[in-house]
């Protein structure tokens, strides 16, 4: 397939559904091979057979993040299968809720162990195989990040995941300073509240169109509205850019409420 990313060689970790699905669907539409991973191995078998049914390339792999052995097989496969890889997209995340008086420390640490540890390590993985395989040494290795507006901003009853979002923007920039001079572009995407099948239904509660009514624009964005960003750091564009947390929120973390 011709596209911005032709030639490319993608995984996608959290692939079997929402954002994770989009950005495969998205990556492969530009022309990218992809690697599907996630824990429900027949969710990503199902939109791997969507993607080579549109004349892409694709690869269902089961990885849980969480199980730090498991994710250097991963990408092995991958490679095996696609070719070396060039783009990572740390999309794998857990929503960590819960009061901070009441979170279990289990339940804390799942949070961290998916959201920040599973970032890292499939993050220095990829890194590995983009320096032994010479795309860094090209300068076409990029690695995003998926982060959230939890990373700067407070959602209530989400200690666990905002703290874990911030992490990772900071592990971002970190990496992006460390990696500079291999030729590896780290950077971060931070979306708003997109509507998924996870939160519709809270958002036809009275509380759901509370907090809709308090952001400045008074609704929710769809994913297509972080398309044009994501590609700018996973494609050429990012070139001159590394190390950067950018937000994509509808003006929903802006203060002052609706």
């Amino acid at each position: 397939m011709a596209g911005l990313l032709a030639g490319q060689v993608a995984i996608v970790t959290g692939a079997s559904g929402g954002l994770g699905a989009h950005f495969a669907r998205l990556l492969a539409a530009e022309g990218a091979a992809v690697a599907l991973a996630a824990r429900r191995l027949e969710r990503v078998e199902a939109l791997a057979r969507e993607i080579a049914g549109e004349g892409g390339r694709a690869l269902a792999l089961r990885l849980d993040v969480a199980d730090a052995a498991a994710i250097g097989p991963a990408l092995d496969e991958a490679e095996a299968a696609l070719g070396p890889l060039t783009i990572l997209v740390n999309n794998a995340g857990v929503g960590g809720e819960g009061l901070a008086l009441e979170v279990s420390v289990e339940d804390w640490d799942n949070t961290f162990a998916v959201n920040v540890r599973g970032t890292f390590l499939a993050a220095r993985e990829a890194a590995r195989r983009m320096i032994a395989s010479g795309v860094a040494g090209r300068g076409e290795g990029r690695i995003v990040n998926i982060a959230s507006i939890a990373s700067h901003t407070v959602l209530p009853g989400l200690a666990a995941y905002c703290a874990s979002k911030a992490s990772v923007a900071m592990l971002t920039q970190s990496l992006a300073r460390e990696w500079a001079r291999r030729g590896i572009a780290v950077n971060a995407l931070c979306p708003g509240y997109i509507e998924t099948d996870i939160n519709a239904d809270w958002f036809r509660t009275d509380g759901g169109q509370k907090q809709l009514k308090a952001f400045p624009r008074r609704r929710l964005m769809d994913a297509s509205d972080l398309d044009a960003a994501f590609l700018m750091l996973a494609g050429p564009a990012a070139r001159a850019i590394t190390g950067s947390v950018i937000t994509v929120d509808d003006g929903q973390s802006l203060p002052g409420g609706g």
